[in-house]
């Protein structure tokens, strides 16, 4: 059996926690960034955990089987 190759772009997009758990970044953060307020960028700027619907198919793409 070849090796599992992990996914380009969700390699780019998800971090692993030393717990296990995924994290991500918020959408929105920074395309036209001038226009939000400094509340909602901070808000914007903090990574957040992957919901339970996306934790599957997430760690199969980083190489987690």
């Amino acid at each position: 059996m070849p090796k599992m190759k992990t996914h380009s772009g969700a390699k780019k997009r998800l971090k692993k926690t030393g717990s296990g758990k995924i994290k991500r970044q918020r959408a929105n953060a920074y395309h036209m960034a001038e226009h939000k307020t400094s509340r909602r960028k901070r808000r914007l700027s903090n990574d957040v955990e992957l919901s339970p619907a996306d934790v599957k198919k997430a760690k199969r793409l980083l190489g987690d089987r």
